[in-house]
């Protein structure tokens, strides 16, 4: 059995921070135990267009400047780049293809086993495999009778095999609104919201809403009670909207049931589909630690932020709104890390 002061469970962005942070908050042996062959987290299975919704100087991880033009918008494969050459950077040993299983209590600290059977033992573990691991689908009435082809937003990867179908992009943010675009190039789109699309400018009086969160410190600790209550916003600089009229993607009220061959409206037409992507979000999940006593009945995890509350030495980093406004952003998983490894201690 391997020994270590801390373990952290993902070498995606929140991982790699928390890594990089810990031997400052008194961690000075940290392993990261990583499921995919490589660093990078979620971020290698995103669809090919993706770009970041903000500028590269408002991407860093802690001690390690991404890299290029600072007011560009960085596509996914620059960031994966940018996080296997951070975790090469990151003074921690990182464990691919080691998937965890369990997390349990163990002689007053952590015992952790992987699926193919080997087990590290720590003080104190944080947990930052975030929520992509767990892509949500709404139970919509006749879901499982639609016969044409529906994927999550998390399975998309590009639009050429959409070419000439009818496709509903379901979901009113920032994904849903990128896929919809460039999906409208090659098929007849329509974009499926309960609600009206909330704009958001991407850069209000020529600076980028981000220079405005930070210099405002509207994305601080003390309002995320606040933000969290703030309907979903799509930061655009007016490309996304004018893509999406320019393809002929309209907006559509959401559907009151799936039929085999398509969707039924609230006026009670129906209409064909061939394709529904499923832009809908995630779902928190964390599986290797069920029977730990850090999870809600329904999977979520008990903590005050990203502190566990009913366990000791147990820390999470890159969820949601888990301190602020950019949790879960490359800009702000550091701010977080910092948080929580100091009260692990």
């Amino acid at each position: 059995m391997e020994h270590a002061d801390l373990i952290v469970i993902g070498a995606g962005q929140s991982g790699l921070a928390t890594a990089a942070l810990a031997p400052r908050h008194g961690f000075p042996r940290t392993l990261v135990l990583e499921s995919a062959e490589a660093p990078g987290g979620a971020w290698p299975r995103y669809y090919d267009s993706l770009t970041l919704f903000s500028p590269a100087r408002y991407s860093s991880l802690p001690g390690m400047r991404f890299p290029g033009d600072p007011d560009r918008y960085p596509a996914r494969d620059e960031v994966v780049a940018y996080l296997r050459a951070y975790a090469r950077h990151v003074d921690a040993e990182i464990h691919i293809s080691a998937e965890v299983t369990s997390v349990t209590r163990h002689d007053g600290g952590w015992l952790v086993s992987t699926v193919d059977g080997r087990q590290y033992s720590a003080r104190a573990v944080v947990a930052a495999t975030g929520d992509y691991t767990g892509p949500h689908v709404p139970d919509v009435s006749g879901r499982a009778e639609f016969a044409g082809r529906a994927l999550h937003a998390a399975d998309y990867r590009s639009p050429e095999l959409f070419a000439g179908q009818r496709v509903l992009v379901v979901g009113g943010g920032n994904s849903a609104i990128q896929i919809a675009a460039e999906l409208g190039e090659v098929a007849d789109t329509s974009l499926v919201t309960r609600r009206l699309i909330g704009w958001m400018n991407q850069r209000p009086l020529g600076r980028d809403v981000h220079w405005w969160f930070k210099h405002t410190r509207f994305d601080t600790a003390p309002l995320r009670r606040l933000l969290v209550k703030v309907p979903v916003s799509v930061l655009d600089d007016g490309h996304y909207r004018r893509a999406l009229e320019e393809h002929g993607v309209d907006r559509r009220e959401m559907f009151t049931r799936l039929t085999p061959d398509g969707a039924m409206w609230q006026d009670g037409t129906k209409e064909s589909a061939d394709t529904i992507v499923w832009a809908t979000g995630y779902r928190h999940t964390f599986p290797y630690l069920e029977g730990s006593g850090a999870l809600e009945a329904d999977g979520r995890p008990r903590h005050h932020g990203g502190i566990a509350t009913n366990v000791p030495a147990l820390g999470f980093v890159g969820m949601e709104f888990q301190r602020s406004f950019s949790s879960k952003t490359l800009r702000g998983v550091g701010r977080d890390a910092a948080h929580v490894l100091a009260r692990l201690r």
